[in-house]
């Protein structure tokens, strides 16, 4: 480790914008200094070309379970054992673990509450608040397997830690897997998953091998905070597009409905899609709420999600953006920790820079906009089970 670099930790509470429209307009979503990439002013590109294709001197592996945040929990190592020997029997084994963990919590709850005006009464509120923090961490571990079931669902491994995929002194992530990346999205959604390329990376559709593999320095902890806005967009667009689904669907159904009871059909219409919206198979039960806490305005719909997005107002805006629960956002912290952070530290130089390529980059933004789709799933699939802290 260089001694010289400064290793800085940000907070997502503080310095990921709550909203799209600011996660977009904000400087920190460039990766690059001062232009976009693919254009003749960038100075940090070269000339020289170099493609790693997997030479045995990689420590870059996507093989088993190589993810960068390691479970820390029992129930997080149980279901990492289950997803790489058993995956059949996975759904059966985050159920019992999502049971015991509720069981747990609520017992301890139980025998605080018996307890007050006893001399038990502190001992049995430190016992509940400590099982409190256990089950939380649990529970994030849970949701994380989930995602990582998700991935291993497309044959798409999560990239290992940076620091393991470095060759030669510069990161390359190969194979791509842009296609299956993409796979899970339709559309409309791709659509603005490609406009964000674009934004944040200066991608172009028919960009040319030389432009996608020409190497380029980037900041590593701007480009942490790039997947971080980019784990939140995936999450977003998860939220907008179901939005806009069933509202159209509601909307073909009975134009003329008053907002009250728009907003109850919105809630069965959500319960009776079944396994065509609901993720993992699972219908939601009376906990998940995420659509029907957002404000319903009855009016003409836009059929096209990205106009749709556009006439959000702020707090719609947020309400879809901003993660629904505090387990989310420590997962999205953790995992970006973890995936571009010192390993012993945990923390991200702020002045390293790494050389890299576009295809590369694109890998790892399309990587980041899945795992908050993915994370949408997880989440309304604990929900369903485990009371989760509202964030």
């Amino acid at each position: 480790m260089d001694c010289g670099l400064s290793y800085t930790k940000i907070s997502l509470h503080q310095s990921l914008p709550l909203t799209v429209k600011t996660l977009l307009s904000s400087s920190t979503c460039s990766v690059f200094n001062n232009s976009s990439f693919g254009t003749s002013s960038v100075g940090c590109r070269r000339s020289l070309f170099v493609v790693a294709t997997g030479s045995s001197s990689s420590k870059c592996e996507f093989g088993g379970l190589n993810t960068p945040l390691e479970p820390a929990t029992p129930a997080g190592r149980l279901l990492s054992t289950v997803l790489l020997n058993d995956r059949k029997y996975f759904h059966v084994a985050v159920q019992k673990q999502l049971e015991q963990l509720v069981y747990e919590r609520d017992e301890a709850v139980a025998r605080m509450n018996l307890s007050l005006g006893s001399d038990e009464a502190f001992l049995h509120r430190r016992i509940a608040e400590v099982k409190e923090l256990e089950c939380q961490a649990s529970v994030e571990d849970i949701m994380y397997m989930l995602i990582s079931y998700k991935f291993s669902g497309i044959r798409v491994h999560l990239i290992p830690r940076l620091s393991k995929c470095m060759y030669n002194g510069r990161l390359e992530i190969w194979p791509c897997k842009d296609w299956e990346l993409e796979s899970i999205h339709n559309c409309e959604v791709l659509e603005m998953v490609r406009e964000h390329l674009t934004t944040v990376l200066g991608w172009k559709e028919k960009s040319n091998v030389a432009d996608n593999w020409t190497p380029t320095e980037v900041q590593k902890f701007k480009l942490c905070q790039v997947y971080a806005a980019s784990v939140l967009y995936g999450y977003f667009l998860k939220s907008a597009s179901l939005r806009h689904h069933l509202e159209k669907r509601l909307d073909h159904i009975n134009p003329y409905l008053d907002i009250a009871s728009y907003n109850q059909l919105l809630l069965s219409e959500i319960r009776s899609l079944g396994s065509e919206i609901v993720p993992f198979g699972r219908i939601s039960g009376t906990q998940s709420t995420s659509v029907g806490q957002i404000p319903l305005l009855h009016e003409k719909k836009q059929d096209k999600l990205k106009y749709y997005v556009m006439n959000f107002d702020p707090e719609t805006l947020q309400m879809c953006a901003k993660p629904k629960s505090k387990e989310a956002l420590n997962l999205i912290e953790k995992h970006s920790y973890a995936l571009f952070g010192d390993k012993n530290t945990g923390l991200v130089a702020s002045d390293e820079v790494i050389l890299t390529s576009l295809a590369s980059l694109k890998r790892i933004v399309l990587e980041a906009i899945a795992f908050g789709s993915f994370l949408w799933d997880a989440e309304e699939y604990v929900r369903t089970v485990y009371k989760l802290k509202e964030n």
